[in-house]
């Protein structure tokens, strides 16, 4: 005989109200066991209501838009007996919503993940995929963190968009004029928001689609095993049995800037595109700056950078480094090297810098200042000590292998945890985490991670550099090969690029390995792939490249050292 399952809202609160916004099913429709019914949202998160067994859809109580409170009536379920359906189809699965709290909690998590960035969003979707009930609580209003909202995603955008201006002024070599660009500020700033839109977007639709329940709101803990949300003023608690902590970073800010004047810009501000200056002041020649500097310049702004250290990307090989510093001296209108900011001052006409250094410059006026230093852990504000996660003086997290924290149930990955501060690494991390919170034998173990500054030229570097492996006492073999033996590269009118390898003397593997030039930050992946298997000069040097192309400087560059190289005169070694 037929029963009926009435399948109600609970476990939100009764303070709190949803809103029917998607309807899977209609009166009379077979539904499979946790197939989705219907979903609803609150102003904090998005919940999918699946079928708890097999059955036929007898009735829905409810329409598109409704507004309702715990324990509405949604949908009711006839279902067969029990002696005629399998025994797997009269086993319940409660909601999302419906995993029962602890203590006065409002929702519950097997795997809870504060921070919704690259990292966090990996580790909430690969802890679902393994049959964890998953909370992701994120504080901005989408999904994608620092890196697809307002980071890695929309810079690429517009770099995109400075590299096509630069390479229609690079054609008149090829006796290709074209005239000025004419830039529409408004539609470029557009574009790139959809990019981001497009992203986000599926993000959430990844989440519905693995029953994640995604909370929006600044979290913070107040023990081990429960965590505050707010957001406008409402609170959500929320009770868990593993979390974790993926909260990511944010600019570094120095003393004598007045941050309060909106011509003073950090990373997020620039890419918001306010609009083109006339004279633009980048603080910083690290990554981000210098690829700031690309898109202001190619938009027109007239750039000066000005950094601290004694080159360009500190802590890059000088020698990958060389053509792009070249090739920015030629476009902007000064790099000032062991050079400070000492004072800027907010005038009518713009922003006077005054600088220090040997070789400082006089005060200048700029139209705008781009602050681009360094960024720091975002670690103050979850409430770290209430759950008894140990922070060091930098702000850092120490974990294990599998990210965990001094609190064996609660991980910490990405930013939180310390250099390097890249979206490719949190998501790795994040993966380990996951595994290891669903029972899995999971370690992030990799031998290096590669590091990518996506200006003009590219730069990409992974494993050890020259001088890392001479500090280590390690005896070596290097092979440089230059771009202007590249048929593909003379080709394109860039030849101001090299591959760089750095290989044992020893057991000939390969240890490390630098690119600058046209998309080296796709090349180095392959370098990456040798120093993980373990790859030797001889492995890069018969693997057969295609020809002309620039990935084939991988393989010349290998066969330097094998000594099987024709397309250079390098003298027999002895």
């Amino acid at each position: 005989m037929a029963s009926k399952e009435q399948i109600k809202l609970a476990g939100i609160g009764s303070d709190v109200q949803v809103e029917v916004i998607e309807i899977a099913v209609k009166a009379g429709q077979q539904v499979d066991k946790d197939a989705p019914l219907l979903t609803v949202e609150t102003d904090k998160a998005t919940v999918e209501i699946p079928s708890p067994q097999a059955g036929t859809v007898a009735e829905l109580h409810v329409k598109l838009g409704d507004q309702l409170q715990e324990g509405a009536l949604l949908v009711t379920v006839e279902t067969a007996a029990a002696s005629e359906a399998p025994a797997a189809a009269t086993e319940k699965t409660p909601t999302p919503a419906a995993a029962i709290p602890s203590g006065n909690a409002d929702l519950h998590a097997e795997v809870l993940v504060l921070g919704g960035g690259p990292g966090g969003y990996t580790a909430a979707f690969r802890a679902a995929d393994l049959g964890k009930q998953v909370i992701l609580v994120e504080r901005g209003a989408q999904l994608g963190g620092v890196c697809l909202n307002v980071g890695c995603i929309p810079s690429k955008a517009l770099l995109h968009a400075a590299r096509g201006i630069a390479e229609a002024e690079e054609l008149a070599g090829f006796g290709i004029k074209f005239s000025a660009p004419s830039i529409d500020i408004d539609k470029l700033r557009k574009r790139k928001d959809r990019t981001v839109t497009r992203l986000t977007k599926g993000l959430s639709a990844l989440a519905r689609q693995r029953k994640v329940t995604v909370v929006n709101g600044d979290g913070q803990f107040t023990s081990d095993h429960e965590l505050v949300v707010s957001s406008e003023g409402n609170t959500r608690r929320i009770s868990f049995d593993q979390a974790i902590v993926a909260t990511g970073s944010r600019p570094t800010e120095i003393p004598g800037i007045p941050y309060d004047d909106p011509r003073v810009m950090d990373s997020t501000g620039a890419l918001e595109l306010a609009g083109v200056p006339k004279t633009l002041l980048v603080i910083g020649g690290g990554i981000i700056g210098l690829e700031m500097a690309t898109v202001y310049r190619a938009l027109g702004s007239k750039v000066t950078i000005v950094e601290l250290a004694s080159g360009l990307i500190p802590g890059c090989d000088p020698e990958l480094v060389a053509p792009l510093a070249k090739h920015l001296k030629k476009r902007c209108e000064a790099i000032h090297l062991n050079t400070s900011v000492t004072e800027v001052k907010s005038l009518k006409s713009g922003l006077k810098v005054t600088f220090a250094g040997n070789k400082a410059p006089e005060a200048s006026v700029f139209d705008r200042i781009l602050v681009s230093v360094g960024r720091r852990p975002n670690s103050e504000s979850f409430g770290a000590e209430a759950a008894g996660i140990t922070i060091d003086k930098r702000g850092f997290i120490a974990v294990d292998a599998q990210r965990r924290t001094n609190v064996p149930h609660i991980y910490a990955i990405g930013d939180i945890t310390g250099a390097p501060m890249l979206a490719h690494k949190a998501v790795h991390e994040g993966k380990v985490a996951a595994e290891t919170a669903a029972g899995e034998k999971s370690a992030f173990e990799p031998l290096t991670i590669p590091s990518v500054a996506y200006t003009d030229p590219e730069v990409a570097w992974a494993g050890l550099s020259e001088a890392q492996a001479q500090e280590k006492g390690i005896v070596f073999d290097k092979a440089t090969f230059p771009w202007m033996a590249s048929g593909r590269a003379l080709g394109m009118g860039r030849s101001e690029g090299l591959t760089k390898l750095i290989f044992s003397k020893e057991d000939g593997r390969l240890l490390g390995a630098g690119i600058v030039g046209p998309h080296a930050g796709d090349l180095i992946s392959e370098a990456m792939l040798a120093i993980e298997m373990g790859s030797d000069a001889e492995d890069l040097a018969l693997t057969i490249h295609p020809h002309p192309t620039l990935s084939e400087t991988l393989g010349l560059a290998a066969e330097m050292v094998t000594g099987s190289i024709t397309d250079l005169y390098v003298p027999r070694r002895k």
